[in-house]
């Protein structure tokens, strides 16, 4: 699958032009004055739009309509046997398999699959879990690139960096971060990808109106929550997701099974606003596992998947007399839904099978043949009606092609991503900056510390060994402080930071930046108290210079020793081994400060008297 720069492209965007439209009953009211738009009736309308800058359409009703295709659509993964640790075997092992030399060692997850959809339709992924529904969706959504084969075009034109700012992704597991409120959520989200020539005024303003549509005035206040924190429910929270990513007005919207774990009369809501966002001209395409019968009745189009294979695409309604006409029809009154996936599965206990699978009903060799029958009906049946219609002979206006490569520069400067990250970042860690138990830590150290060195000396040699003993283990105590508080940072956040990295949020140089200053509010703040109480209390010498040179020194050691968790932290990447790498760094930084070694240590560390 190519991928296209967008550099010689110029800027250029959609003027919407002003129609008569029609108001839906019953829709969410996404965009107002909602057009209810079928394919035709979307090529005849922007045949003859014009293209003008793009600061002129800020205020557009409806977006820029999508007309995805993918066709003879693959993917393959190496198989754990084919991948190494060993470094040489994995390059050799990669040159061998772009030299088809081990092609045993690739399992094919996608197995060619078509279709197309458009703007104001509803595309349902359906099958058996392991079928590929997901991968699809990241393949179609740009999020997998490599070992991909076949054709997808939006518009006509290839997949590439301009048209991936007009795709909205909401995964299964929603990634929001717990201590935030869902009006926060949406209100950072608004003031990080929403246009810089937007008012305040006009983003707030944008957050209200999703916050109605999507039903969430009664949680709006409420924290998103998470494994430790309690929050709102996982209906809530879903619909948090899907206007997160609504936000940005995406062409394409793509949902990973955003019906899991809801109940059915969520979940049809779910449905209806969806229906709602379809029909302000998007294009929507979702997977889902086992929807009720009024569900799918919503869905305009279904491609059912088994095993890779596609086994039927078309649209909904017309899906059980296909199957009837294979003469696979239920015996009993069953959810279409359930009747489809049966059928992908190979499971037909309770449906009436053509006469060739009779006697061998119920085998697992039945199951298999059933499949199989399924898949080439398909290839022979619909797949070269769908290549007929929509790929071969149906070409986008030319417009529309030029439209969606239209060079979308940052919403934002780098200091105006700074101000609305660091704001960000602080409200989500001020719970653990300002923790009453790190209080208490800071301070009860301090008076058992002083109280421990009460008003120590050093007019002796053994009392200056003393002295030098409490400001060992205040290096030690604030450098295992830092490294443990900094070293899950970018382990715990990296679910966070790549999925908004993918949305193209921020840059990362801007994450990396108020991530490091706002936890340096905590490393400076818990040694400053610290050093106040300790200082005076162990006797150390009561100047104004000595006492700013020593909590600086102390300061100092706190931060370069964030810095290192982070590095390590970023480094790792993973909450298991980030602690275990802590550990030995701390241990490094014992041996190396010189207070257990001071004879011998100079000698060791030969590289200084290079330097």
């Amino acid at each position: 699958m190519e991928i296209k720069r967008d550099d010689e492209i110029e800027v250029m965007s959609l003027s919407a032009p002003t129609m008569g439209t029609m108001q839906i009953a019953g829709s969410t009211g996404f965009g107002h004055n909602i057009e209810f738009m079928s394919q035709a009736y979307l090529r005849n309308r922007y045949s003859e739009i014009d293209l003008e800058d793009e600061s002129s359409n800020t205020n557009k009703d409806h977006p820029l309509p999508i007309f995805l295709k993918f066709e003879d659509v693959e993917y393959k993964v190496r198989s754990s046997q084919a991948s190494s640790n060993n470094p040489v075997k994995s390059v050799v092992s990669k040159v061998a398999t772009q030299l088809n030399m081990e092609q045993d060692n690739c399992k094919q997850i996608l197995k060619g699959i078509t279709g197309s959809i458009g703007p104001g339709e509803i595309l349902a992924l359906m099958g058996p879990s392991g079928s590929g529904k997901t991968t699809l969706l990241k393949v179609i959504g740009g999020r997998l690139l490599d070992n991909v084969e076949g054709k997808i075009t939006y518009n006509d034109i290839p997949y590439n960096a301009v048209v991936k700012r007009r795709i909205g992704f909401v995964t299964q597991d929603d990634v929001l971060f717990p201590q935030l409120t869902v009006e926060e959520t949406l209100v950072f989200a608004a003031f990080l990808r929403l246009p810089s020539n937007m008012s305040q005024q006009q983003k707030y303003a944008r957050v209200e109106m999703i916050v109605k549509e999507l039903g969430l005035e009664r949680c709006r206040h409420t924290r998103i929550g998470g494994g430790f924190v309690k929050g709102i429910s996982g209906g809530e929270r879903k619909r948090t997701s899907i206007g997160h990513e609504i936000l940005v007005d995406p062409s394409l919207l793509l949902l990973d099974e955003p019906t899991s774990g809801l109940d059915s009369t969520s979940a049809n809501r779910l449905l209806i606003i969806l229906q709602g966002l379809a029909k302000a001209g998007r294009t929507i395409i979702t997977t889902i596992h086992q929807p009720s019968s009024r569900m799918f009745h919503m869905f305009d189009k279904i491609l059912l998947i088994s095993e890779g294979y596609p086994v039927y695409y078309g649209k909904a309604r017309e899906s059980m007399e296909y199957f009837s006409s294979l003469r696979f029809i239920p015996e009993i009154p069953m959810n279409p839904a359930e009747f489809l996936l049966d059928l992908a599965a190979g499971q037909v206990s309770d449906i009436n099978v053509p006469g060739d699978f009779l006697e061998t009903r119920g085998s697992p060799d039945s199951e298999k043949a059933i499949i199989e029958f399924l898949q080439l009906k398909y290839k022979t049946q619909l797949e070269p009606k769908e290549k007929e219609e929509n790929h071969k002979t149906t070409k986008t206006s030319e417009h529309l092609q030029l439209a969606i490569q239209v060079k979308r520069d940052w919403t934002m400067t780098w200091w105006e991503q700074f101000m609305v990250l660091s704001k960000r970042t602080f409200r989500e860690r001020c719970k653990d900056y300002f923790d009453k138990l790190r209080l208490v830590q800071a301070v009860g150290v301090a008076v058992l510390l002083g109280l421990l060195w009460w008003k120590s000396k050093i007019d002796t040699e053994a009392h200056l060994r003393d002295q030098v003993g409490l400001l060992f283990y205040i290096c030690i105590f604030w450098t295992s402080s830092s490294i443990f508080g900094a070293v899950y940072v970018f382990p715990f956040e990296k679910i966070y930071l790549v999925k908004e990295r993918k949305a193209d949020m921020y840059r990362l140089s801007v994450y990396y930046v108020c991530s490091t200053l706002c936890d340096m509010v905590a490393h400076v703040l818990y040694p400053t108290f610290f050093m106040l109480i300790l200082y005076f209390m162990a006797g150390f010498k009561r100047t104004v210079p000595c006492f700013f040179l020593t909590l600086f020194a102390i300061l100092l050691v706190a931060i370069t020793s964030q810095g290192a968790g982070e590095l390590f932290g970023a480094a790792v990447l993973s909450i298991k081994r980030s602690g275990m790498v802590a550990s030995l760094l701390l241990m490094l930084f014992l041996l190396t400060g010189g207070y257990y070694v001071q004879t011998s240590l100079e000698s060791a560390i030969f590289w200084r008297r290079i330097i």
